[in-house]
């Protein structure tokens, strides 16, 4: 019997410790603003200022003149050093008539969409074996929540701009645009090998790797 509990122990332990790291760490203190010298990993708190927190310009709409129609304008803690160790970004994302985002995904974090403006249909697939995909058609005041670590698509339905503020529960939540991934990977993935995966010739790859 007491070897059974050291057995049941061991994997309550182990159980809460994946919890505990499946998302960013509870903050030990106030704040730990990021010190940009890179002396160390906080500034003294004695230099620490409002500023610290702040970050102006989120009213502004990005600049969507490239192949995506998409811009998106980051609060993390990159811009608002007071962010660091709090598990937080927030984006605003601007999307241009036919402007979209190619698929990809978060490794860490969920994904809160907030709709300010226009009309956007977001949708995310779910993981094997199903690949059910839930798609939405999202406008003004409308909120949509995309689950960690699933593939999920984008793009905006208006005939004008679409914005949107989208939060992160991960002060680092990376991202994976998967075409970029398949077909921009360094060194290349081998051709033969993704012409088979997507049952598609071997040259129609070879243009898609040129093509990224």
């Amino acid at each position: 019997m007491a070897s059974i509990s050291v057995v049941f122990s061991i994997l309550v332990l182990l159980n809460f410790v994946c919890i505990a790291f499946a998302f960013d760490a509870s903050p030990l203190q106030d704040f730990c603003v990021a010190d940009s010298t890179g002396k160390a990993l906080c500034k003294d708190p004695n230099t620490v200022t409002p500023n610290d927190f702040f970050l102006s310009g989120f009213h502004l709409p990005g600049n969507t003149s490239n192949p995506y129609g998409a811009a998106v304008v980051t609060a993390s803690a990159t811009t608002v050093p007071g962010l660091n160790g709090l598990g937080l970004t927030f984006m605003r994302v601007d999307l241009a008539p036919n402007g979209f985002f190619p698929p990809h995904f978060h490794a860490r974090a969920t994904e809160l969409v907030v709709v300010l403006e226009g009309s956007l249909e977001i949708g995310f697939i779910t993981s094997y074996p199903s690949y059910k995909h839930y798609n939405k058609i999202v406008g003004k005041g409308d909120v949509f929540a995309v689950p960690v670590g699933l593939v999920h698509n984008v793009r905006n339905l208006a005939k004008g701009n679409s914005v949107a503020v989208v939060a992160f529960n991960s002060q680092n939540p990376g991202v994976t645009n998967l075409p970029n991934a398949l077909f921009a990977a360094q060194p290349d993935i081998d051709s033969v090998y993704l012409s088979k995966a997507f049952q598609l010739d071997v040259n129609t790859i070879k243009e898609l790797q040129k093509k990224f």
